[in-house]
């Protein structure tokens, strides 16, 4: 479960980074941000963030491929193997921006907080149905 979980990511992850790419090089190569320096540089730095979130959920799901795939080099103690903290957008300069950004900014975030979800559950114990039901059980009484 855990393979096809990370395939579908990891696919998922290129096409977005991909298209964030296009995205963002249409806006600056258009002059959509009208002249306006300021909105250029928050441009520019949301650009940065949003590629390094999308940077971080690709190296995180190909060390888990390498990890699934048995490669001795891919060790759950590496720092590959751990997400580390968001890069949050600032939504009050994104506001400013064209709806195609915003929609790249905002499913690079979902993407990101959907890889550390499936992170902090990654080694925690498979719980039975049955187990779920006793300690259900058990708290009612």
């Amino acid at each position: 479960m855990h393979r096809v979980q990370v395939e579908n990511l990891y696919v998922e992850a290129m096409l977005l980074a991909d298209e964030a790419h296009a995205t963002f090089a249409a806006e600056r190569d258009l002059g959509t941000s009208r002249g306006d320096s300021l909105l250029r540089i928050n441009l520019a730095c949301e650009s940065l963030k949003t590629t390094t979130r999308l940077m971080h959920v690709i190296a995180w799901l190909l060390h888990r491929r390498a990890m699934l795939a048995g490669d001795l080099g891919a060790r759950a103690d590496d720092s590959a193997a751990r997400i580390g903290e968001p890069v949050a957008a600032d939504w009050t300069l994104c506001e400013s921006f064209d709806e195609p950004v915003r929609r790249i900014i905002a499913a690079s975030e979902r993407l990101f907080d959907r890889v550390a979800a499936l992170e902090a559950g990654w080694d925690a114990p498979a719980v039975a149905p049955v187990q779920a039901m006793l300690a259900r059980l058990h708290a009612q009484l």
